[in-house]
């Protein structure tokens, strides 16, 4: 409990120990009578009347504050001290329990997150120094011990070590890394000693970008809380109005009819209507409850940039994923490599992996791997890399061309057809023909799954698009059980398919888009919902993303739905069940069935209630390990 929560908790308990002995104090004068009570009701109520006071100063009337002032105030002038107090009180008990869940909420997503590192060390003229991991440039050479954080990401450059990924991804296995392993920040060494070159600067690391997407994530909201908003708005004048005309219309009307007006009665069945009125429980628990999801699906290493994407995918109909790093590994190998007449296998693979020494793209990656020695870059002159085509190069003063058949096409090449399934890497050295090589990727484990768990969760159609060619794009589609493959596909594009998918579906239906790569960022940007894979995902994709998966598991995909309807059920269950009691009271109020006691519960008792049903959204999180089921 926070300091000013347990403030608000002491003065709960002294007006409540005040009201309890003034109600068994046999006081006859009105005046000491009132002056007793006004104790306890300042006490409990003073910060509440300052705020409706600085609201109507501000221009800011109709709020709960407000609400709770005019009711007790009225309460008071009738002559109604015990109820005065007494709804004041359980206002303030109410407000300190939504306090407590919310500090709880927070609570629990900043131990979740608690990956921000406080230091890094580095070694100066022989001992180690921690430094602030805001002044580390890029290429320095940190040092990180067992048992601390990993403050940049970094290649390791000595050591091996375990690390624990599990605030980043939500898995508890740990990762083992050694020299040339990429580590990023926020992960915790669990054992062995690490020397890491950074690679990033502390603001663009991985784990300033997971607590820059938290915090930011209440920015962004959601239809529900946005509908609320505007609700409310409206709702409190209307219910102002509303206690305004009970307290005036029937007594005036009944002394023009010749009865009597019954002043007092109709004004405390108008400030029970203003007590049952207050919005409270759907201006705390609906925003409660979105926080909560996000915080889950953060503990499950699904990172939602804001409660209007969470609530959009629970809508969703329509995926769109790319192939490679997301179905697959994105980890190639080369199987076969054809050679043209007058051109070595040997001769074949070195001229590629020559022509692509320059690129990161894992197809350029496995032909070095392929070729096995160290390349001299100083071989390789004049690159020129051609988007969804591939690379020309100069290669000890030949020009090599090394990529798919468009680009033999656009060289006017003719290739020999080839068979077998991989990706083709097509080889030509001063405009002749060299041969092919083919590179097969891997299907992720539970890739298959996952997409049976996105057919259960009640997505429509699941389609996969790649740049690879038509039989190799055929051949995973069979394997995973997609709906639909579009292939041999450029960059651009991909836009042009998700954009014919966007007009071909419903109007409430949502459309996500799941990609890994630089070239996925236009599209993720323009899906209704855009999800990259974050931990082997480029900057440019978790930047243009909407939600972000930390693991690569295609599995979240479905359990991010998942906690998304989940969090959407007990937003709608609190938005009915706050109405619907609120509706029924306001009904009785008026007719003076029910009074202040039960405007009471139907204030602060729907808000205690609906806030303990806001707090199980924190518990979708815990459901992870059965998204390969769902």
């Amino acid at each position: 409990m926070t300091r000013k929560q347990k403030k608000v908790f002491i003065r709960i308990l002294i007006a409540a120990v005040l009201v309890l002995g003034l109600l068994f104090a046999p006081i006859q004068n009105p005046w000491l009578r009132f002056a007793l009570f006004m104790v306890p009701y300042l006490v409990i109520g003073y910060d509440i009347l300052r705020k409706a006071f600085l609201g109507v100063i501000h221009g800011e009337v109709f709020d709960e504050n407000f609400l709770m002032a005019v009711a007790t105030v009225g309460a008071i002038i009738l002559g109604e001290y015990t109820e005065g107090v007494a709804v004041m009180l359980f206002y303030q008990i109410g407000e300190l329990f939504q306090s407590y869940a919310v500090g709880k909420s927070r609570g629990n997503i900043a131990k979740l997150m608690d990956i921000r590192p406080d230091y890094a060390n580095i070694e100066v003229e022989g001992r180690i120094e921690q430094v602030d991991p805001d002044e580390v440039e890029i290429g320095t050479l940190i040092t990180v011990m067992p048992g601390e954080k990993v403050p940049i990401d970094g290649i390791v450059e000595e050591g091996e070590a375990s690390l624990n990924t599990s605030a980043l991804t939500g898995e508890s296995l740990p990762r083992q890394v050694g020299a040339g392993d990429l580590v990023i920040s926020g992960s915790v060494n669990m054992s062995g000693l690490l020397k890491l070159r950074t690679t990033k600067e502390f603001g663009e690391s991985t784990v300033s970008k997971i607590l820059e997407l938290v915090e930011n994530s209440s920015m962004k909201k959601s239809r529900s809380e946005n509908f609320i908003t505007r609700f409310a708005r409206y709702y409190t004048p209307a219910v102002c109005c509303g206690a305004l005309a009970i307290a005036l219309l029937p007594p005036i009307g009944s002394l023009i009819m010749g009865y009597e007006a019954q002043w007092s009665m109709w004004v405390t069945r108008a400030l029970t209507t203003l007590v049952i009125s207050c919005p409270c429980a759907l201006v705390i628990s609906i925003p409660l409850s979105f926080f909560g999801g996000i915080g889950g699906a953060s503990a499950r290493g699904i990172l939602v940039k804001g409660s209007n994407y969470l609530e959009a995918l629970s809508e969703t109909k329509y995926v769109v994923c790319d192939k490679t790093g997301t179905l697959t590994k994105g980890v190639f190998e080369v199987t076969e490599a054809k050679a043209a007449a007058g051109f070595s296998e040997e001769e074949l693979v070195a001229y590629a992996a020559c022509a692509e020494s320059f690129s990161s793209h894992p197809i350029s990656r496995s032909l070095r791997d392929a070729y096995g020695k160290e390349i001299d870059r100083g071989r390789v002159k004049d690159v020129e890399e051609i988007s969804g085509h591939g690379v020309c190069a100069c290669v000890d003063g030949q020009r090599v061309a090394a990529g798919n058949r468009r680009l033999m096409e656009r060289l006017q090449i003719t290739p020999e057809e080839v068979s077998g399934t991989g990706t083709q890497v097509y080889v030509a050295v001063d405009g002749v023909y060299a041969g092919c090589i083919l590179i097969s990727d891997v299907v992720k484990p539970g890739a298959g799954e996952a997409v049976a768990a996105l057919r259960k969760s009640g997505v429509r159609s699941i389609v996969m698009l790649t740049g690879d060619a038509k039989s190799v794009a055929e051949a995973v589609a069979a394997e995973l059980g997609v709906d639909e493959v579009r292939s041999e596909l450029l960059p651009a594009d991909k836009v042009g398919e998700v954009e014919k998918i966007l007009a071909a579906k419903g109007k409430k239906e949502k459309l996500a888009f799941v990609g890994d790569g630089i070239n996925d960022a236009p599209v993720l940007s323009r899906a209704d919902i855009g999800i990259a894979m974050g931990a082997l995902g480029s900057d440019a994709a978790i930047e243009a993303a909407d939600i972000v998966l930390m693991d690569d598991d295609p599995a979240k995909i479905a359990l991010a739905m998942q906690i998304s309807r989940k969090t959407l059920r007990i937003v709608h269950e609190n938005i009915v069940f706050a109405l619907a009691v609120k509706l029924i009271c306001l009904a009785l109020g008026a007719v003076g069935i029910v009074g202040m006691w039960w405007a009471i519960f139907a204030d602060v008792g729907v808000m205690i209630l609906a806030v303990l049903n806001a707090t199980r959204a924190l518990a979708v999180g815990r459901m992870g390990r059965s998204a390969r089921s769902v």
